[in-house]
């Protein structure tokens, strides 16, 4: 990340009993958009006597959106969902109706493409979580699933399906590699690589057929998600023409016109924001949208090459607009607030009348919605909910934002549980996100839903180094990890408790990946703030990660904190191994055995130091399992286990009471 600063006593080998974190006066605050500051003693618990704890049981078992993708005709959806406990693949009506089952297997399945004669659904498949995708096939109508890549030490992902001839793009790599390539496959499976990258930090993405199909408008993008270059690609020959790219820029394509001309792009060229546009390749020609200091993106274009969807990431919310590109005006779609965004690689229906949205909000878990592009209206396509789940009985939640030590201002989503008393006896958790590259969204949190429907406030930081606040704060802690972002973090937990609401030494840390390194730096950095906390497959020890992960992750972790030979100073400073043996707080840690991300070895070396010092500390791992975990006794065990902590050791009073 950014320059390295080192504002912490590291523990040495006298031992150092307390790891104190510090203000680091030197730092500036970062800029981020403006928007006001929120008193803490504005948080409110609202009343309800109606209001009781949500099952956890019922929490855990509401299922996913994984992908979805329309039948040719546009008659059935295809939907990837966990009705059964495993992610397949179900066809549902349009009109509505009945979900019907075409593919049972106990491994997920998604990234669905429907070919255009109608007669198949490709999809992604891969072994107990380890990533390594084959693409498959099953009849439309169901029947036998045959795998059509077989290859164990290549992924493969990203289907974009010809608008003739059968042919897909899609993106391959290779296990031994950290760089992803563009490629073609026929029908029977059988694949062209189309490019030859050679930097490990770098990998292609298909976005769009052009001239009939022979030739593909694609993505080259850093792994570290600050560099974006867009091309031109033939099918023939492979030969590669960059049409837009600049150092230290991102420019990335969503769609394309037929003939290659206009181009739907976002940048952050000129303006350290993410915003939308229309290139225009034989002008040289760019139309912007209007002005807005958040993240905008551009989208898909209508079927009749008249306007463009685009989405615009409003602090943590996020809403779709249509885009007339005649005149660049744009329409809001009348969708609720929240967390809003297309789905599918196409998310339009054939004849371009109905959009695929994926909802959420805090009171409302994901669903499937179809937006009707010429009525403004829309209606639920899935219904995927526990009855239980449902607005009348999940807690609200709020934007909030606070200055953090340096007054760099954090926005945050807080969830508040009904009919709490202000008298500072309530318990809360913190619970940064994963990532860093990440954010914290006001869409549906199951974490959130479980803990604030049984007393716990919950808060959810963007912190430094969070997507969505420009390019200056998403870099504010490259080469600084668990720094001034760990501090952002703290001062959340201090923003709950100024609200007058939260016990101080009773409130807990929960994260997964990113956030369970937070998590860890947060026990380790900061052994006073926090009474309890659970970790789900965090970082430990940069080093070992950078040994034991795969290659692409490493290239990421390059772009991060540099090489354990080249930077040790900054390895020792990021790695919560530094800081783990001032930990006091009860810890719980939850790994997937074939996390390829996060390998197995980091949860088991925090258990072993924080075991060997005496610490209270629990580790469980889940066979078959990856960096998440998607079999649904495992969904529901780690929900419940994580709960069942917290009740343990934070919502009785302080550890060790």
């Amino acid at each position: 990340m950014r320059a390295f600063s080192l504002t912490t006593t590291l523990l040495t080998a006298t031992g150092l009993s307390t790891v104190l974190l510090v203000a680091a006066p030197a730092l500036a605050q970062v800029k981020t958009p403006d928007r006001p500051v929120t008193d803490p003693t504005s948080l409110v618990s609202p009343e309800n006597s109606a209001a009781t704890s949500v099952p956890v049981e019922d929490i855990g078992t509401t299922r996913s959106l994984g992908s979805a993708a329309w039948s040719a005709d546009g008659k059935s959806i295809f939907v990837a969902t966990n009705l059964t406990g495993r992610t397949n693949i179900w066809r549902t009506d349009t009109q509505g109706s009945w979900p019907i089952q075409i593919t049972q297997s106990e491994e997920s399945q998604t990234g669905l493409v429907t070919s255009r004669d109608g007669k198949w659904v490709y999809f992604e498949q891969d072994k107990g979580g380890n990533e390594y995708t084959d693409i498959y096939r099953v009849p439309t109508a169901g029947g036998a699933v045959v795998n059509l890549t077989n290859t164990p030490d290549r992924q493969e992902r990203d289907m974009l399906v010809a608008p003739q001839g059968g042919m897909i793009a899609l993106v391959t790599k290779l296990k031994s590699e950290g760089q992803s390539n563009l490629a073609v496959m026929n029908g029977d499976g059988t694949i062209r690589i189309l490019t030859a990258e050679k930097d490990a930090q770098f990998g292609w993405l298909p976005v769009a057929w052009i001239e009939g199909g022979r030739a593909l408008i694609a993505n080259r993008d850093r792994v570290d998600g600050v560099v974006g270059e867009v091309w031109r690609v033939d099918i023939a020959d492979g030969k590669a023409t960059r049409l837009l790219a600049k150092p230290d820029t991102v420019f990335g394509a969503s769609d394309a016109t037929d003939d290659g001309a206009t181009i739907a792009v976002t940048s952050n060229d000129g303006t350290g924001q993410m915003h939308a546009g229309i290139y225009n390749g034989n002008t040289k020609v760019w139309r912007w949208l209007k002005p807005t200091p958040w993240e905008q993106f551009s989208g898909s274009f209508t079927r009749d090459g008249k306007a463009m969807i685009a989405r615009t990431a409003a602090d943590t919310r996020t809403s779709l607009s249509r885009v007339e590109l005649a005149t660049m005006v744009e329409t809001p779609l009348s969708l609720a607030p929240g967390v809003n965004g297309v789905v599918g690689a196409e998310p339009l229906s054939p004849d371009g009348h109905l959009l695929m949205v994926s909802h959420s909000g805090a009171d409302s878990p994901s669903d499937l919605t179809l937006f009707d592009m010429t009525t403004g209206q829309s209606r639920p396509a899935t219904q995927l909910a526990m009855a239980s789940l449902s607005p009348a009985s999940l807690p609200r939640s709020e934007e909030v934002v606070y200055k953090s030590f340096d007054g760099t201002l954090i926005s945050a989503v807080v969830t508040m549980p009904y009919n709490l008393k202000r008298d500072g006896s309530n318990p809360a958790i913190v619970l940064p996100h994963g990532g860093p590259t990440g954010q914290a969204v006001d869409g549906f949190s199951r974490y959130a839903a479980a803990f604030a429907s049984r007393g716990y406030i919950t808060i959810q930081p963007n912190f430094r180094g969070s997507t969505g606040y420009g390019k200056a704060f998403q870099a504010a802690n490259f080469k600084d990890l668990g720094g001034g972002d760990l501090k952002d973090v703290v001062a959340a937990k201090h923003f709950l408790v100024a609200s007058g609401y939260v016990d101080a030494k009773r409130v807990g840390i929960f994260g997964g990946s990113y956030g369970g390194f937070m998590t860890l730096m947060a026990i380790g950095r900061a052994p006073d703030e926090f009474a309890a906390a659970v970790q789900w497959f965090g970082i430990i020890n940069w080093r070992t990660m950078y040994r034991d992960q795969d290659e692409v992750l490493k290239a990421y972790q390059r772009s991060l904190i540099g090489t354990p030979d080249a930077d040790p100073k900054v390895y020792d400073a990021a790695s919560p191994l530094t800081y783990i043996n001032a930990a006091k707080a009860p810890l719980l840690t939850i790994q997937g055995e074939n996390d390829i991300r996060v390998p197995r070895g980091q949860a088991q070396e925090v258990n072993d130091i924080l075991k060997a010092k005496g610490n209270i500390v629990e580790t469980i791992f889940y066979p078959q399992e990856g960096h998440g975990f998607r079999k649904r006794e495992n969904q529901l065990d780690s929900l419940q286990r994580t709960v069942a902590w917290f009740d343990k050791y934070l919502n009785k009073g302080p550890a060790g009471n």
